[in-house]
């Protein structure tokens, strides 16, 4: 058995499945429980620090740890770093079978964080049956401390222990998210994966195989795709309209667009802006709105003058990415938190003639999660607010796979399993 702690959506599960393999996760978020059922996943809907640890012996092959990162995130208080001597002396204290979790729950300043000790009461039951063969555990970059100290006391007990952070960019994820990664085996040196992506593409050479350069989130959301018609934009000009960069009915690809310099395409399917009559803005019109497999509608002069970007947060320094790029950490659970696609002035436009600029335009729950690296069809439930909670704090699964693979006896598996457009 593979047991998945604070489970979540399925971030490690669908990349199991990837993998041919099963675990069975501990969750305790409703909505979280619902999506991995919908999904077909095993999961116990039970708190994770009250769950019984000992009734696992002698079952467990690998142990998944990603505990809530919300005392830690850098879009929340940060009480976890208040907290981190409370923390490491209850991971100290459940090493050697000493619970004193209660006394030092009510010292913390965010109960949440001593949930990052819990792999701990876990993995101390497990050692006295030889268990488990391998673990893997997932963080923010400020949890890494933390980590060292579980890697010291692994070491103990038979492990070889990698800790450090990597960027799953580099592992083919259209998103820069780096996460504190903890690796430990009993049966083999543990070491993180080769990257097989970098910013720029990197040829083979004498020292190893070449790289791929980082995924973009175009890439990722199918802009560009020839053998599917793609989000458009209708640009706002004066009451005469303007010149149409491409024949009425035609379906063009971002790339197209690049190649003829005049277009870049809308990022969202649902939605098209459409010309204000009366002057020169631009307006939302979601009651008639275009079908996604509709030809494009006729384009005006100011379509050439925009580019989409993707903002983290509503923020003054969030992070601001273009379409080509891979998008910054997602990360949702409050309003200041939404990350929208926001038009910039294209390398094409000359200072001054931009015009008005249109709306910015929220991200679809689909869009975040394949940006995740979760299929386009992944089956999230609850509102908005609970499905966009769920996908910020899930591990992508395509940088999970890689992880996996290696103690699954380096099972294969395609990349291309995790290609998502649709």
């Amino acid at each position: 058995m593979i047991l998945d702690l604070f489970a979540g959506p399925g971030g490690w599960s669908h990349a199991l499945s990837v993998l041919g393999a099963r675990d069975v996760g501990l969750e305790w978020d409703e909505w979280a429980c619902k999506t991995r059922a919908r999904a077909g996943q095993l999961t116990i809907r039970t708190d994770v620090a009250a769950y019984p640890a000992r009734i696992f012996s002698g079952r467990i092959l690998g142990l998944i740890a990603s505990p809530p990162c919300q005392a830690w995130s850098m879009a929340g208080k940060r009480l976890g770093l208040v907290d981190q001597p409370l923390v490491h002396q209850a991971v100290a204290d459940l090493a050697a079978g000493r619970d004193t979790r209660e006394r030092l729950l009510g010292a913390c300043a965010d109960a949440r964080s001593l949930l990052a000790a819990e792999p701990m009461r876990y993995l101390h039951a497990l050692n006295l049956a030889g268990e488990p063969e391998w673990v893997l555990m997932e963080e923010v970059p400020d949890v890494l401390p933390l980590w060292r100290q579980y890697a010291a006391i692994l070491r103990t007990w038979g492990f070889s222990v990698w800790t450090g952070i990597l960027n799953a960019a580099d592992y083919g994820v259209p998103q820069t998210r780096k996460r504190a990664i903890l690796l430990a085996s009993r049966t083999r040196t543990a070491e993180p994966p080769p990257p097989t992506n970098a910013q720029s593409a990197e040829p083979e050479s004498l020292f190893g195989p070449g790289r791929e350069r980082w995924v973009s989130m175009a890439e990722a959301l199918g802009w560009g795709a020839t053998d599917r018609p793609v989000p458009t934009v209708c640009a706002g000009g004066g009451p005469g309209g303007g010149p149409e960069p491409f024949p009425s009915g035609s379906r063009k690809t971002l790339t197209d667009a690049r190649d003829r310099g005049t277009w870049t395409p809308h990022p969202s399917a649902e939605l098209v802006l459409a010309s204000r009559r009366e002057g020169s803005g631009w307006a939302d019109r979601p009651g008639k709105n275009r079908p996604a497999d509709a030809p494009a509608p006729t384009f005006t002069a100011e379509a050439h003058r925009w580019s989409w970007s993707l903002r983290s947060n509503n923020q003054t320094n969030a992070t601001v990415r273009r379409a080509d790029e891979p998008a910054g950490t997602l990360f949702f659970g409050h309003r200041a938190n939404e990350c929208t696609w926001v038009a910039e002035p294209s390398d094409g436009a000359k200072d001054g003639e931009s015009g008005t600029a249109p709306p910015p335009i929220r991200i679809t729950a689909r869009e975040a999660g394949m940006l995740q690296t979760f299929p386009a069809d992944y089956p999230w439930q609850g509102n908005k607010g609970q499905q966009f909670s769920q996908i910020g704090n899930a591990v992508p699964p395509l940088l999970a796979a890689r992880l996996l693979a290696p103690q699954l006896d380096d099972r294969p598996f395609n990349p291309n399993d995790f290609t998502l457009t649709a």
